[in-house]
């Protein structure tokens, strides 16, 4: 009997404690907890903590409630000039509404990862299937980014969940015409660098020209400025001359200074000279005096 009733007490006792732990759950930092009666949604706790629920009746899922990141395999993409390319994203992405994510995912991360894979790889097909290759090398980075990201929103809303960025980390040829596509690129680029060099070598030639005009100006304006300041230099003399000698005494003595300076100029040199000179010149006056006989 006493046994019978250890028994009892235990069993009492276990299913206190089984009754007692399903009255209670618990909500960690990055989850929500979806409350269900009897498979049918009542609630959603978002704030960490412990709760009190109906036991054996109301049961909690967990639902992720921070961002996550994804990595989807690479995947052959069509540009609209009939290019392979080959497109390797990551996607971070967030439940936004979990009951929507409960209802039709089942609060599967799993599912929820290959619904976002599947939207971003049609988001990234889409997007560049409407997009020749320089253009889509043209807009890598932020501007495709932003394209295939809001694409791929517009399919996943119905799951209650949100991409946040689908970054494309990687955009490769295939091996095959990669070599080709490169030679093309550096073609290209060579031209771009040859049209450069050629409207710089142009617009030199043209300073050049431009400065060669500016100083032929300038020497001629030098040029013609020295000759007339040699010519009113040159009036300036002989006007200081004509003031310096403007008597008959001082006109005599200029010549005769004039005359001794031409004959030391003609006596310059080596050897004997011999002077003829006119009787009426101003040389035979100094040497014989004003009243030379004739």
């Amino acid at each position: 009997m006493k046994t019978a009733r250890k028994i009892l007490i235990g069993f009492l006792a276990l299913a206190a404690v089984i009754i007692l732990n399903d009255c209670f759950y618990s909500v960690p930092e990055n989850r929500y907890a979806v409350v269900m009666h009897l498979g049918k949604i009542t609630g959603i706790t978002k704030k960490a903590g412990l709760y009190l629920k109906m036991p054996f009746f109301e049961s909690t899922r967990y639902v992720p409630n921070n961002l996550q990141i994804y990595d989807i395999k690479p995947s052959d993409v069509i540009t609209k000039d009939k290019k392979s390319m080959i497109a390797d994203n990551y996607i971070l992405w967030k439940v936004e509404d979990p009951v929507k994510f409960t209802q039709t995912l089942n609060a599967s991360t799993r599912a929820a990862e290959d619904r976002v894979g599947v939207a971003v790889y049609n988001a990234t097909k889409n997007t560049i299937s409407s997009m020749s290759q320089d253009e889509v090398i043209a807009a890598r980075g932020e501007e495709l980014t932003k394209m295939i990201t809001t694409e791929a929103n517009s399919d996943i809303g119905s799951y209650g969940l949100a991409i946040y960025k689908s970054q494309i980390k990687a955009l490769d040829l295939p091996d095959d015409n990669k070599d080709a596509v490169y030679e093309r690129m550096i073609s290209e680029r060579q031209n771009i660098a040859a049209s450069y060099k050629a409207k710089g070598d142009s617009q030199a030639q043209k300073i050049r020209n431009d400065t060669d005009r500016q100083v032929t100006i300038m020497k001629a304006n030098a040029k013609k400025q020295a000759a007339i300041t040699e010519a009113e230099g040159e009036a300036q003399y002989m006007q200081t001359l004509a003031e310096a000698y403007n008597t008959p005494e001082k006109a005599e003595f200029y010549n005769y200074i004039r005359s001794l300076d031409a004959l030391k100029a003609s006596m310059n040199g080596t050897g004997e000279k011999t002077i003829i000179l006119d009787k009426d010149s101003e040389l035979a006056r100094i040497f014989y005096g004003a009243n030379l006989n004739h």
